[in-house]
């Protein structure tokens, strides 16, 4: 071979031929990828122009079909990459690569625009869900939990868009983020009694802030024995140590327009069946009033996560969200949240790219102005200090000294 592009030619040549080769399989799933793989080998092997080439380049091939026909084609190795938390497709040729906080070209192309718009159909189609020129938006995941979202033309103008983030195959726990500085020891402590006496937690933060994360952190913290449902619109969510979990997950309409089950309707289904807690995924829209209400009508500890650039933002946007699908007083809506929601978490992701826990707010009533928080915990960033390691921020989540107002909840369920 005598570089990248007749090499990508060539496999590309043997992925096609195997396609027409490839005998029919039954079986497991393991053994039909067994049968795959020995007729991708044996496809390579048999052909002329491996004769010319090294065993390392010859396995290469055999990766390289095999992903194309079963798993993520050229994005599987950087899918494998541990360091890989998000992958960034802006058409065939334009990839970057997130890795530890930092994005960079992937330095690998597809073939062709086809090709990805293959890859982004057999992704979506593993899930149910379509994505055609009518409906060119989808939200999906993979098997290993991974969030994918894919754009088509004509609403992407320079080819199909596809973005993978990834999360990590071990979740982490509070112990770890403590170690990494997204929050103090103190205020974990603090989280875990909010957790156990059964508070309403609404975590919130900007894209890619880890809002999820720290819901996956703080679900740990519920009792083993409680009934947890969870609903999302991809379930992205990996609850540990909860026996009786119901997972949902909504659904797309069809071509026709039909078929489709929003996320307002998966909360009120949750209401009949008999949920200790609800853990919504994200709450973007008019679900809003329909999580709100299960909030006060004895789903006691339930949790969510929100878009918003700090706590009190966030408050504002429930508002709007409310307003979406409800022609409700203002001043309703703000007693419905100030009763419902209890604790505000907000996440920011910082100039060194780490993940922080800036605020931890307590919702306190609501009056003319709007919904009132009092500030229990602050990130303080230390200044007129020498630069940490590739200028890391300094600073930790401090108390500001504020005392918890709604401590019912802490006497009732034995945690104080």
């Amino acid at each position: 071979m005598t570089g990248d592009a007749e090499f990508r030619a060539w496999v590309a040549g043997i992925r096609k031929a195997t396609v027409l080769e490839r005998p029919d399989a039954s079986g497991t799933e393991r053994e039909r990828e067994t049968l795959l793989l020995e007729t991708i080998e044996h496809m390579i092997f048999s052909d002329p122009i491996s004769a010319r080439m090294n065993a390392a380049d010859k396995q290469r091939a055999v990766e390289s079909v095999f992903n194309s026909m079963r798993r993520l084609d050229i994005l599987e190795p950087l899918l494998q990459d541990p360091e890989t938390t998000e992958i960034m497709v802006n058409g065939p040729d334009r990839i970057f690569v997130e890795r530890n906080g930092k994005v960079s070209p992937a330095g690998v192309r597809f073939e062709s625009r086809e090709r990805l718009e293959e890859l982004i159909q057999n992704l979506v189609s593993r899930v149910d869900r379509i994505v055609n020129e009518s409906e060119p938006i989808v939200d999906a995941r993979l098997e290993d939990g991974s969030r994918v979202n894919a754009v088509l033309p004509p609403v992407a103008l320079d080819g199909p868009l596809l973005t993978i983030r990834r999360f990590p195959k071990h979740p982490l726990d509070m112990e770890r983020l403590i170690g990494l500085g997204a929050v103090s020891e103190e205020a974990a402590g603090f989280l875990k009694l909010l957790v156990r006496a059964r508070f309403n937690i609404l975590v919130c933060g900007g894209t890619g802030s880890g809002k999820t994360t720290f819901l996956n952190v703080l679900s740990a913290f519920i009792p083993s024995e409680e009934r947890i449902v969870t609903i999302e619109d991809s379930a992205e969510l990996q609850l540990s140590g909860v026996a009786n979990l119901a997972r949902m997950e909504t659904r797309n309409a069809n071509t026709e327009g039909r078929g489709g089950i929003a996320m307002k309707s998966l909360i009120r289904t949750s209401l009949r069946m008999r949920p200790d807690r609800i853990i919504v995924g994200e709450v973007r829209g008019e679900e809003a009033l329909d999580m709100l209400q299960a909030m006060n009508t004895g789903h006691d500890g339930s949790m969510s996560t929100g878009h918003a650039n700090s706590a009190t933002d966030m408050m504002t946007r429930l508002e709007t969200m409310v307003l979406m699908g409800a022609e409700l007083p203002l001043a309703a809506i703000r007693k419905q949240i100030a009763s419902a929601v209890e604790i505000v978490v907000f996440l920011q992701r910082l100039r060194d790219h780490s993940r922080r826990v800036m605020e931890i707010a307590e919702v306190v009533g609501c009056d003319a102005e709007g919904i009132c928080l009092q500030s229990l915990y602050r990130f303080r960033e230390e200044t007129g200090l020498p630069a940490g390691p590739e200028d890391r921020v300094t600073g930790s989540l401090k108390a500001t000294g504020n005392s918890l107002k709604r401590t019912g909840k802490l006497v009732l369920h034995g945690c104080v």
